[in-house]
């Protein structure tokens, strides 16, 4: 085993979290060491970039932080600090511009995340940040930190650390969630992973399966059955698939339908196939006679219903509500479909739990571990889709950073301090 003995600062993590944290620390003149189990930085980044890179969300600021449901008020004062506007100026020190899309959020000018992350990882070694890729953090033995490297087993003393390890989706680009079990090892307390903005189970039969998986549903409005009433309604689109349904519209309802399924075992959820006509307005066209035509054809003249809607009623209502003027008008404004499980968190776009908040103080630093701070999606958090997965991402590297160099700046200033050895 090779034995390191270098006092310096670490960043473990190389993900937007974990490189926001060493820019932070490194523009304040501090040696800043990144390690990363991954070939290469930021490849979660660059996944979510392949779409479009979405930074952040233009929406007013109270509106804002109440994406991130329960964690809105312990998170607030690190968004606020490195908000959207901040977000924006930024990029554009990393010579890219951005720009504000019809629905609020944030894009680079090119929407490639690519460009961006050169940019940053150029500026990040020009301010002297060193990379140390293909090592994967195992934990710590007496004070010192162990990795994994191609070349053997390493061990390396740091005067601080900032932890950016992820959560536990997508783990072959490197959040795999492992490095929970090491943190309750050393008495922090976490709360078990789950998957967030995610896909959930269906039981489609095996002919709906097989002719509309993959199929959108598009210009639809969505609610969450809550039992004595429903969750405010949103309108969008979600994809059939070959187990159930995933996509934007569900991925935004994701946390409370996976609360309810804990909660109950199911969920449901209720779709409005025609939310831009009135219930009367669907009744009244579903009255008018129907001639020589089928009835899926009647429904998609008359009402323009297309074929998978027409199949998703066959699929979950009974023969008797389909003869029902009035109960399928009923259905088509409100469609029961019912979720029976998250798909598996390794396919989620994102996780919830992580380290307790209440393990922290206010820099970001494990109270029981002076000089461990910790950033990004490890801690226990969730958000939707649409920028703020990244904003909560870049805000808590900043907060973490920023604290690691206040705690170093105070240690220094103790130890320079003179004892006052009283008068005699």
């Amino acid at each position: 085993m090779q034995i390191q003995k270098e006092q310096i600062v670490a960043v473990i993590g190389a993900g937007p979290a974990g490189l926001m944290a060493a820019e932070q620390i490194a523009e304040c003149g501090f040696e800043v060491h990144v390690y990363d189990a991954m070939p290469s930085a930021g490849r979660k980044f660059l996944l979510a970039g392949k779409s479009g890179m979405n930074l952040s969300h233009a929406e007013d600021f109270a509106q804002f932080k109440q994406r991130y449901r329960e964690r809105s008020e312990v998170l607030e004062e690190c968004l606020q600090k490195f908000d959207a506007n901040q977000i924006r100026a930024w990029v554009k020190n990393l010579g890219i511009e951005t720009f504000v899309g019809t629905s609020g959020r944030i894009f680079p000018i090119d929407m490639k995340a690519a460009p961006l992350l050169r940019a940053w990882l150029h500026r990040l070694k020009a301010n002297g940040v060193r990379f140390h890729m293909r090592h994967r953090w195992l934990g710590v033995d007496m004070e010192t930190h162990q990795f994994e490297t191609p070349s053997g087993l390493v061990s390396i003393e740091f005067d601080a650390v900032v932890f950016a390890l992820g959560g536990a989706s997508w783990k072959r680009l490197g959040s795999d969630g492992t490095w929970i079990k090491e943190f309750a090892a050393q008495k922090i307390r976490v709360q078990d992973f789950q998957p967030s903005n995610c896909g959930f189970v269906a039981n489609w039969s095996s002919f709906f399966q097989a002719r509309f998986a993959g199929t959108p549903l598009t210009n639809v409005s969505l609610s969450l059955d809550l039992g004595n009433n429903r969750s405010p309604s949103k309108l969008g689109q979600f994809v059939i698939t070959e187990r159930g349904v995933e996509g934007s519209l569900i991925y935004a309802y994701s946390a409370d339908i996976r609360e309810k399924i804990r909660k109950d075992n199911y969920a449901d959820i209720v779709v409005d196939l025609l939310p831009a006509k009135s219930h009367a307005r669907v009744f009244e066209e579903l009255a008018m006679p129907r001639g020589s035509r089928s009835f899926s054809s009647h429904l998609r003249s008359k009402l323009g219903l297309h074929p998978v809607h027409c199949a998703l009623l066959y699929e979950i209502l009974d023969p008797e509500t389909l003869k029902d003027e009035i109960k399928l008008a009923a259905c088509i404004k409100t469609l029961p479909i019912r979720l029976l499980a998250p798909f598996p968190i390794d396919e989620a776009i994102s996780s919830a739990g992580g380290i307790d908040f209440s393990e922290l103080d206010s820099n970001y630093m494990i109270t029981a571990k002076p000089g461990w701070f910790c950033a990004g999606e490890m801690l226990d958090w969730e958000a939707p889709t649409g920028g703020y997965l990244l904003s909560a991402c870049f805000a808590t590297g900043v907060a973490a950073g920023r604290g690691l160099v206040n705690w170093l700046q105070r240690q220094s200033a103790d130890v320079s301090q003179p004892r006052n050895e009283g008068i005699k």
